[in-house]
């Protein structure tokens, strides 16, 4: 393997700043494509970690980040939040600090080089364990950034993506290593200054801990009505402090992060479980079946059962979560 060396008849791995950014980011496109194989997704033994391949461009497709790192070996995409764009490839990487409705696309990938790529979820409890540690250092974060942002990739953190991936050739590892590499990469992304969002949400007290407490409640609640008073008072805030930075983070007013939630689980329901409309509109919180077909034709481009007709013929964009 290129990443070994050898020392008095033993091969030693060779430390990562001895080597290129090409030549790790070379590496970790050889891993993914061996583990992936002919897929376009693996959702692997270690339920964090997600690997993917695509053979061409894709259309723009709805979908939602969690908190997560997509760190990209070969190929780039393109997310968009609102109507803030992120593009992202072989040399940035993209971090997600709270569960966001995005939509993505693939902008380079082939046949012959295709897109290859590896999301990692960020877990907030291993977070929050490691802000506890004083040597964690500690970036300052933007009053105005959302909670996505790309950044450089270092050879430091395609590393440890490296040895991540290896743990699926030797499953027998995974129970004692994987956690370790997944600190690593937590606090490698920490010690940037892409990381300071991230650890403000993971703060109790800060302003972003306390809207995410928000975001995170329509998350788990998306089918109830958003009563603003109610989230402000769960966050601690007042309504228009919780508004302002609910807009930061997400993009969007709560309402509209609730729809675009609405939505998108609508059509999950449909296309997977077969619902028709009418009954999916209730479910997931609308009270009137017009009002859901004119918002779902409006996000979706089409009306619902023509879009799902589409989606299980190929000729509409595919539900993506990376």
């Amino acid at each position: 393997m290129a990443n070994r060396m050898i020392r008095n008849g033993r091969h030693m791995s060779v430390p990562p700043a001895t080597r290129s950014i090409q030549e790790l980011r070379a590496e970790l496109a050889s891993k993914i494509a061996w583990f992936v194989g002919s897929s376009e997704r693996l959702i692997t033994q270690m339920p964090e970690l997600m690997l993917v391949r695509r053979t061409a461009p894709s259309a723009p497709c709805s979908g939602t980040y969690t908190s997560s790192v997509i760190v990209v070996a070969q190929g780039s995409k393109r997310v968009d939040l609102g109507q803030t764009t992120f593009v992202y490839g072989p040399s940035r990487f993209l971090l997600t600090s709270i569960d966001l409705p995005i939509v993505s696309q693939v902008v380079e990938a082939s046949r012959a080089k295709p897109l290859l790529a590896m999301a990692v979820k960020l877990e907030m409890p291993v977070v929050r364990e490691l802000l506890s540690r004083e040597e964690v250092p500690m970036p300052h974060a933007s009053s105005h950034s959302p909670a996505i942002v790309t950044g450089a990739i270092t050879a430091d953190l395609l590393s440890a993506c490296c040895r991540l991936v290896d743990l699926l050739g030797n499953p027998q590892d995974i129970p004692w290593l994987s956690g370790l590499i997944q600190r690593e990469i937590i606090y490698r992304l920490l010690s940037g200054p892409e990381g300071a969002r991230l650890r403000a949400i993971a703060t109790a007290g800060d302003q972003s801990h306390r809207t995410a407490k928000a975001i995170c409640w329509i998350r788990d609640h998306y089918a109830k009505p958003v009563r603003l008073n109610d989230l402000a008072q769960l966050a601690g805030m007042g309504v228009s402090t919780l508004h302002h930075h609910f807009r930061v983070l997400t993009h969007m007013s709560p309402l509209q992060y609730q729809k675009q939630l609405r939505l998108q689980a609508a059509r999950g329901r449909m296309l997977l479980d077969d619902i028709d409309a009418s009954s999916v509109a209730f479910e997931v919180g609308y009270e009137s079946v017009s009002q859901f077909n004119r918002e779902y034709s409006r996000f979706f481009g089409q009306p619902p059962m023509r879009d799902i007709k589409a989606l299980r013929e190929g000729k509409a964009a595919e539900m993506s979560a990376a």
